[in-house]
């Protein structure tokens, strides 16, 4: 009788679902094989193949309700991928200065071949940042800060410092990152919202002497700590 083996976290389709499913969940949104497919730009039918082997190998359990969550394992092994592929974005911004939009990409690239080992070495070299470059904290690490409201929620009047930018966001518009970074509305920035004029449907805000305007889905990607009160 041959022996039965347990399926390894060699394959980096397996490895992108898992981290798929972890920064959708982690969003607070309900993870569906449509958005999935969505986000991985694939076709609907792979998705349910793909699902279907990773629910048989004990990766994933899915609803009868067709939402998908991760196992134990599933959990734990998507915590180690988050944390290499946050950790290359910490070192290609810090070290080598790519933009954050670049690192974020060319992270997604190297993580897979990124052992436990070298991860290990590398949060150490990196001083154990406990973010990655979007305010994003790393699997393993304590958040820096305290309880986060969408900046789309931030009452008229009222200042907050940006704390990180949504990883869903950072996947559906490429550009975001990029925009955000012009704007300079990157993590550390104290922001101030504004009164919204009737009918214009976007969310003013200041940052220093400068005001601009965003869309709803752009503000409501950007949570922020709030640094004072309005009496």
């Amino acid at each position: 009788m041959s022996e039965q083996r347990t399926p390894q976290l060699r394959d980096e389709t397996v490895q992108h679902y898992l981290e798929t499913i972890f920064y959708i969940s982690h969003e607070g949104e309900a993870v569906r094989p449509s958005r999935i497919a969505e986000w991985m730009a694939v076709s609907a039918p792979t998705v349910s193949t793909t699902l279907g082997r990773l629910a048989r190998d004990g990766w994933i359990d899915v609803a009868t309700d067709r939402s998908v969550s991760l196992t134990e394992r599933g959990e734990a092994s998507a915590f180690k991928i988050v944390r290499v592929h946050r950790l290359l974005e910490r070192w290609l911004t810090d070290v080598l200065g790519l933009d954050w939009a670049s690192a974020d990409e060319e992270a997604q690239r190297l993580a897979p071949g990124i052992g436990p080992d070298v991860a290990d070495r590398l949060e150490e070299h990196l001083g154990f940042p406990d973010t990655c470059p979007h305010g994003n904290v790393i699997p393993g690490r304590q958040p820096p800060y305290g309880e986060l409201v969408s900046l789309a929620d931030l009452p008229p009047g009222r200042s907050a410092t940006i704390r990180r930018i949504s990883e869903v966001a950072e996947h559906d518009a490429p550009d975001l990152l990029r925009h955000l970074d012009e704007l300079g509305m990157v993590p550390g920035t104290t922001v101030q919202a504004e009164e919204a004029g009737a009918g214009l449907g976007t969310v003013p805000v200041k940052i220093g002497a400068r005001r601009t305007a965003l869309g709803p889905s752009v503000a409501s990607s950007i949570w922020v700590e709030t640094t004072d009160r309005v009496d």
